[in-house]
Formats: C-alpha cells, sequence, structure tokens
C-alpha cells in the first residue's frame, strides 16, 4: 500500500496526523500535512486507512 496527501486538497485539520502520527507530519509552516513514508508498512495499514476516512477534504491518496 502506498499513500500521498493531496496538497491542493489539505487545510490542516490534522486528523490524519492523530490517527497514523508514523506516517503523517504537519508542516511548521502551514500546518498541511505530508506522507513521511510512500510505503505503508503492513502493521499500520488500518491507521492510514482511518485517516483517509476521517480526511474531511479526502486529501489522502492510497493506491495499492
Amino acid at each position: 500500500m502506498r499513500v500521498h496527501v493531496d496538497e491542493t486538497k489539505c487545510q490542516g485539520h490534522t486528523l490524519c496526523a492523530m490517527a497514523a502520527p508514523d506516517i503523517f507530519e504537519l508542516s511548521d509552516f502551514d500546518g498541511h500535512a505530508q506522507a513521511v513514508a510512500g510505503d505503508v508498512p503492513p502493521h499500520l495499514e488500518d491507521a492510514v486507512k482511518a485517516a483517509a476516512s476521517t480526511c474531511p477534504e479526502q486529501a489522502i491518496v492510497i493506491t495499492g
């Protein structure tokens, strides 16, 4: 599974970083999220899926 955050949609709600802090980090500049690793370890897949489902902007893109 791979994940990334669509920068054009992210509004910095921080829900993804709360759901999967090992995968998402927030920018010190604008608070927007980014995925720190494109490849998601199997033990974190459920957390990433939860993060994607709670994103109000649907900015989290999961593939694979």
